[in-house]
């Protein structure tokens, strides 16, 4: 029998209640980033025990983060145009994203410290086990060699090459020993 487990990369907020917090309670839920600027007070306090219509529960705050790409806490509109951020992504490429955006080259829209999806989309060249796996597959897309006789083939300095490149692209860890790799634009 084979057991099939899905994962994701949902990013998610731990929204609590500043009231609560200050009396000394733990009040709060852990709900997708998206989802944060809609919460209710109700929401907030199901289950704790607390009447919030009359303890003056009016202030929320996301305490905690799971998968954003920035740390410290957010506001729950600023947790949930993050979470607009991942499903225009989406699940699959919000790894290599968020990679982006800690590496510190990313492009932000406009003013803000959002990044560019298209220009994240540009930028992107894909996961590899290395960048020199990298630079020899973007070698053989462009032809680099083509027109080389074979035998002089053997004298081309790819790491001289390869170290070249990388000082146009943004090299991150994928957490699983791979690299992703960024175009510098």
């Amino acid at each position: 029998m084979t057991i099939v487990t899905a994962t994701t990369n949902t990013p998610r907020v731990w929204a609590g209640c500043e009231s609560c917090y200050a009396a000394g309670r733990l009040v709060g839920v852990w709900i997708d980033a998206v989802d944060a600027a809609d919460l209710t007070a109700a929401q907030i306090h199901a289950g704790s025990g607390v009447d919030w219509s009359t303890e003056g529960c009016e202030e929320f705050v996301c305490m905690d983060n799971d998968g954003l790409p920035v740390s410290g806490e957010p506001s729950l509109a600023e947790a949930a145009r993050w979470g607009e951020i991942y499903e225009e992504v989406g699940d699959i490429q919000w790894p290599a994203l968020c990679a982006w955006v800690r590496s510190g080259s990313y492009i932000a829209v406009r003013s803000t410290d959002y990044p560019s999806v298209s220009d994240f989309e540009e930028a992107y060249a894909g996961c590899w086990d290395s960048f020199r796996e990298y630079a020899e597959s973007l070698a053989d897309d462009i032809g680099l060699l083509v027109g080389m006789p074979d035998y002089l083939q053997g004298y081309f300095d790819w790491e001289s090459w390869t170290r070249d490149l990388a000082f146009d692209h943004v090299i991150e860890p994928d957490g699983h020993g791979g690299k992703f790799i960024f175009r510098s634009l």
